[in-house]
């Protein structure tokens, strides 16, 4: 487990033991500060992973900001040409944010062979990502759609604007542009946004530019955080961007179920693109 302090980026990257080389990949989530539970059980599997914070930790921002891919790739190079992985092709495994983040990093960036997508947004949201020359701005939560809850969570499902809004065809991700493969995995019951509904619009559009370069893996309700096995369910958490506790759904059974199979999937799914 190596802390990383290079150039801009921040965050822990964990090897497998061994000489390697190992497929590499990147893993990301929404709600800032470093997170290495994932990474760490990807390690334990054969992959050099890199938990890559991009707020909340360090010297990054405090809270969530104008994003500028120039950081993602400063990290996806990184792990690309460090002695123990076997690149250049790698991964990146995203949950949230981190999976809008993700998809956007396919589509931009290079040498991204294999995307897992954990209930995620098909356009980039709430804050601006600069990509080069492009501007993608935030597709915005409308706040008047944020309603209280008896158990002092909010409910923001129907809060983000409509991605298919022409007024907001400018913060869609062109996933058209990536030659990745896509696992998109979504929880039906998703009170956070609307995963599923994201999901289906993302496989529609690859399916209209004759691209057949993905897999969709819907669970019946199961919620927004889906995280490897036995890890807490989690029926509310806070929202770094809006600063409240909000619902995420889900019912306890079905929840975890989806994380036991999803689990097996994703590795599958890595182990096939990366090697």
């Amino acid at each position: 487990r190596v802390r990383l302090q290079t150039g801009r980026v921040r965050g822990s990257f964990l090897l497998p033991p061994g000489d390697g080389p190992f497929p590499g990949l990147i893993d990301m989530f929404g709600d800032g500060g470093l997170n290495e539970s994932r990474a760490s059980l990807l390690a334990c599997r054969g992959f050099a992973a890199l938990a890559l914070p991009f707020f909340g930790y360090e010297d990054l921002p405090p809270i969530m900001k104008d994003l500028n891919l120039d950081y993602f790739e400063e990290a996806a190079k990184f792990v690309q040409s460090h002695p123990k992985v076997k690149g250049p092709n790698i991964g990146v495994i995203g949950s949230g944010k981190g999976a809008e983040l993700a998809l956007s990093m396919a589509s931009f960036l290079p040498n991204i062979a294999a995307v897992v997508s954990i209930n995620g947004c098909i356009s980039n949201t709430a804050t601006s990502l600069t990509c080069g020359g492009l501007i993608l701005p935030g597709l915005p939560f409308n706040l008047d759609k944020i309603s209280a809850t008896n158990s002092r969570a909010y409910d923001i499902k129907e809060a983000l604007e409509d991605p298919l809004d022409p007024a907001y065809r400018e913060s869609r991700i062109p996933l058209e542009k990536a030659s990745a493969h896509f696992l998109f995995i979504v929880g039906e019951d998703d009170r956070h946004w609307k995963s599923s509904v994201y999901a289906d619009i993302a496989v529609n559009h690859l399916t209209e530019h004759g691209k057949t370069n993905f897999t969709l893996l819907s669970y019946p309700n199961a919620g927004h955080r889906i995280d490897p096995p036995y890890s807490p369910f989690f029926s509310a958490a806070l929202d770094p961007v809006l600063g409240v506790p909000v619902l995420g759904g889900g019912q306890l059974k079905a929840h975890a179920v989806a994380q036991i199979e999803s689990w097996k999937k994703i590795l599958e799914f890595l182990h096939l693109h990366l090697g």
